[in-house]
């Protein structure tokens, strides 16, 4: 039998849903022998694989960067899954989007301190985005970060062919 192979993303967020993922502790155990981990920031992939089963992302869309991402991880993806608040609702880096991105930058960092516009930061876009508003989304698994339990009981689920609709609800908060 041939394991399913999972890639795990981290957009603009704040790892805390990775986090949360780890703190699936034991149960890690459960999962390992069923999956493939194919990328993740816990495995250091720099390139975002082919034929990937399920692609568990967390973060907003606010650079160019993550909007190239996206479009790369669902294009590569039979299912994705928006992991946590800032995937699913742009969340705490929305925050921002009352501002101009090059404004704020030179206000946080001054003139000349950080290449603006294909330097070594990526271009912001506009406003930070939820990634239902650039790809589709599979399942949604909200929470910040969402607790390991709901993250566990929708991987499980995705794992025996389930979709997350089929399961009990998520409670936000």
């Amino acid at each position: 039998m041939s394991k399913t192979r999972v890639a795990t993303v981290w957009l603009d967020g704040c790892s805390g849903c990775h986090m949360s993922f780890l703190d699936l502790d034991e149960r890690l155990l459960d999962i390992a022998p069923l999956i493939q981990l194919v990328h993740s920031p816990i495995a250091d992939v720099k390139e975002f694989p082919e034929n990937v089963d399920v692609a568990l992302v967390e973060g907003a869309v606010s650079s160019d960067e993550d909007e190239e991402k996206i479009l790369k991880i669902r294009e590569r993806s039979k299912i994705l899954v928006a992991l946590g608040d800032c995937s699913v609702t742009s969340n705490v880096p929305s925050m921002r989007n009352q501002f101009e991105p090059n404004r704020m930058l030179h206000a946080i960092y001054g003139d000349g301190v950080i290449p603006l516009g294909g330097g070594p930061v990526p271009t912001l876009l506009r406003k930070s985005r939820p990634i239902h508003e650039f790809v589709n989304v599979d399942v949604y698994v909200p929470g910040c970060p969402p607790p390991a339990d709901l993250i566990f009981d929708t991987i499980s689920n995705l794992l025996a062919g389930q979709k997350r609709e089929d399961a009990p609800a998520p409670k936000f908060g």
